[in-house]
């Protein structure tokens, strides 16, 4: 699959959707994210699984910020390994909310525009979780390619609480540092 293709199926995936009355109450941000503590590269713990992202391992995101304010975004991974073929796509992403950093869009093919929220963020920005106002995306990123269990069972919870349903969640094979 082309990155092209891959990039606009990411988009189209992240459009707006109406929502219903059973997917709960609005989705919540956090209070705030300070973009400059919030780029630089982060693994994927766990995800909701996507088209787009089938047969990843390794998966990883690194935003770089922007003179303009912008963010610049690689995700990258491997393909049905480790040692697999490694694909990226390459993007760019807005804040929409400034007055807490946490609602931006995400565009891989111009003119496609998509949502990523925000909704979990560690206090030393060393996890976060990003959905969408939908709750039919959820992404678990980590500044490590491994995240504490503890860690992980509490976002759960508080995932629970804002209505994902956090059985669908796939956990990413991610690389282990051996030594």
């Amino acid at each position: 699959m082309s990155l092209r293709v891959m990039s606009v199926m990411f988009l189209i995936t992240l459009a707006p959707a109406p929502r219903s009355a059973a997917a709960g109450p609005p989705l919540r941000t956090v209070p705030s994210v300070d973009l400059s503590r919030y780029v630089g590269t982060w693994y994927e713990i766990a995800s909701y699984p996507q088209r787009f992202q089938k047969g990843c391992t390794g998966t990883m995101a690194t935003y770089t910020l922007r003179a303009d304010g912008k963010i610049d975004v690689l995700n990258r991974c491997s393909r049905d390994s480790l040692n697999g073929r490694v694909t990226v796509a390459r993007g760019r992403a807005k804040v929409v909310d400034k007055n807490t950093n946490a609602k931006l869009k995400v565009s891989f093919f111009w003119p496609f525009w998509g949502d990523y929220w925000i909704i979990d963020l560690g206090r030393d920005y060393e996890y976060a979780v990003v959905g969408h106002p939908n709750r039919k995306y959820l992404w678990i990123l980590s500044r490590t390619p491994v995240m504490d269990a503890s860690v992980y069972e509490e976002i759960l919870k508080r995932l629970g609480a804002q209505g994902y349903d956090t059985t669908r969640l796939v956990q990413t094979v991610q690389p282990v540092a051996t030594g």
